[in-house]
């Protein structure tokens, strides 16, 4: 995007700030398992099925690590993980999407290494770092 990058990075980073802050609500956990099938904080559209479709073919089980690019609350990221016992590591720009998310992999004991923020557009990793990338309902 060269030079507005980063002012469009900002301005993503205050929207979906304010959109974290807002908390998590009954009516907003309906809304998701009716439309994704499961309540994992997802901002997007990608269902259940999708995201075990995904899991099939990224072929994760206990010994692949997992980089979950723009994961926001952790969605599909921290339920790959906890389904397939891959390691994940998380990375987005709010950081209170990161928070939300890390809070729930601790509680849930799901083998998440990390909580990143970053954009995708540099990410501090380097070659060979992750046997799998996933990054769903994301414009970079």
């Amino acid at each position: 995007m060269g030079k507005g990058s980063s002012k469009y990075e900002s301005e993503t980073r205050i929207e979906f700030a304010e959109r974290y802050a807002v908390g998590h609500h009954d009516v907003i956990t309906k809304i998701e398992r009716a439309v994704i099938g499961g309540d994992w904080g997802a901002n997007g559209y990608t269902t259940l099925a999708q995201a075990d479709e995904l899991a099939g073919r990224l072929r994760l089980d206990a010994t692949k690590r997992l980089l979950d690019v723009g994961t926001g609350q952790g969605w599909p990221g921290l339920y790959l993980a906890k389904k397939t016992g891959c390691e994940v590591v998380i990375t987005d720009l709010p950081i209170e999407g990161l928070c939300t998310a890390a809070i729930r992999a601790h509680k849930e004991r799901i083998r998440a290494l990390g909580a990143i923020v970053c954009s995708a557009k540099r990410l501090p990793f380097s070659e060979g770092s992750f046997d799998a990338l996933c990054h769903t309902d994301v414009l970079c």
